[in-house]
């Protein structure tokens, strides 16, 4: 049986989207319980720029899909729909969590950050708007949460399958069942 991958960027950016994604959530449920001072500014800096990363991740990723499609779904059925349904709603929360979070931002008295270089804000300091897309950003990244452990159950359970669906998106070469 001759299983298609997916490319090497495809997969490159892909698991480098997960590793900021878990780094994000960490570091976003631990920055808020640190005590005001420079380590919780730093984490909160941080968190900043690894969103701002994830909108360009984001950005190359779709760029890259536009041109070189997935390949072919192995499932059929309601399966394949939840598949499919999940995998847009991850990219939206990869959108939207990260757009919210630069929002609220926008709207403080602070400068926006990309490791260090400063860039535009959208917005000017309101404390309204700041607490409304704060709120947006934390529905975002629970949704995304939850979205995650439902894409993470799904590649368990076609890794415990060992019907080659889990394996098309690792780094290596894809083995003979």
């Amino acid at each position: 049986m001759n299983i298609q991958r997916y490319t090497w960027p495809a997969i490159a950016l892909h698991w480098a989207q997960a590793i900021v994604v878990l780094w994000l959530l960490w570091l976003g449920w631990t920055m808020t319980d640190l005590p005001k001072g420079a380590e919780r500014s730093a984490a909160y800096g941080l968190h900043k720029s690894l969103g701002l990363l994830m909108l360009l991740l984001l950005v190359v990723r779709l760029a890259w899909r536009r041109r070189h499609h997935a390949p072919a779904t192995l499932a059929s059925g309601w399966e394949a729909r939840l598949a499919t349904a999940t995998h847009h709603a991850l990219y939206g929360f990869l959108l939207m969590a990260p757009l919210a979070g630069y929002l609220a931002s926008s709207f403080t008295p602070y400068a926006i950050k990309f490791f260090g270089i400063e860039i535009p804000k959208a917005g000017w300091p309101d404390a309204g708007l700041n607490g409304v897309f704060k709120l947006l950003h934390l529905a975002f990244v629970w949704g995304g949460a939850g979205l995650i452990a439902l894409h993470v159950a799904g590649a368990a359970k076609h890794a415990l399958k060992r019907d080659s669906t889990f394996q098309r998106m690792l780094p290596g070469r894809l083995s003979k069942n």
